[in-house]
């Protein structure tokens, strides 16, 4: 058996705690975005990339969507299963790494939200290659002229907020635009390292576009303060949303 990174273990542990943080709280408001700029036929597909405990794909299955959720933890989807049995709607649960996976179906749209899986790096994962696989996997699972939203780390923050002595101590790299830190996944358990990415809209602009999926749209995307907004330099994260108009390079 494959070892688990630190980031699938990370999220086994946390998924207890996961609906307790704060950017858990707006799901309704964000899936009512969501099928603003998604323009979804009744009834249509949607692939939940990074689904966690699924508070997005349960909600999106309730308004009679048919949903796929794929995610890195069994303990995350365990809770997603949870919550869709208690709400009595049938989601179908893949357990998969966002940049390995491929399915049969073609889907109608695709989220990726709340940094579900997009910069997430794993040990060695490369800060190019890892988004643009996921991107690509996405890309292959849509119809034509499908759209997608993702949300992202803002990059732009990261440079404004970090300083060269935190370069120094190697918790910044501003070539890749990655932070790596040691967080404890609940209290009272031993911190692991991870690493996350952040992204500028320019090379988000150019890594969709590689993977076949066209920008419509690069706004302020932080939990809880959705809306086809300018991106406020200091906030947390930038929303992408675009639509496949070719296929992954």
């Amino acid at each position: 058996m494959t070892a688990k990174t630190n980031w699938e273990r990370f999220f086994d542990a946390h998924a207890p705690n996961y609906e307790e943080n704060v950017f858990t709280k707006n799901t309704m408001a964000e899936v009512d975005f969501l099928l603003e700029v998604l323009d979804l036929p009744a009834g249509g597909s949607v692939l939940d990339i990074g689904c966690g405990t699924g508070r997005h794909a349960v909600e999106l299955a309730k308004r009679g969507y048919k949903v796929t959720g794929v995610d890195l933890s069994a303990a995350m989807l365990a809770r997603g299963a949870a919550a869709a049995k208690a709400a009595q709607v049938q989601i179908d649960w893949v357990h998969a790494d966002a940049t390995a996976f491929a399915l049969p179906a073609k889907y109608d749209a695709a989220v990726c939200l709340c940094e579900g899986a997009f910069g997430l790096l794993g040990e060695g994962d490369d800060s190019i290659e890892q988004p643009l696989s996921i991107l690509g996997n996405v890309s292959r699972c849509l119809k034509p002229q499908a759209k997608v939203v993702f949300t992202v780390l803002n990059g732009v923050a990261m440079l404004r907020r970090y300083q060269n002595a935190d370069v120094a101590a190697g918790s910044f790299d501003p070539l890749g635009l990655v932070e790596s830190s040691a967080m404890p996944p609940q209290a009272g358990l031993a911190a692991i390292a991870v690493r996350e990415r952040g992204f500028v809209p320019t090379e988000l602009r150019l890594l969709f576009r590689l993977a076949g999926l066209a920008v419509l749209g690069i706004w302020g995307g932080t939990a809880g303060n959705w809306g086809r907004r300018p991106l406020d330099l200091d906030e947390m994260e930038i929303m992408v949303v675009a639509r496949k108009t070719g296929e992954p390079k």
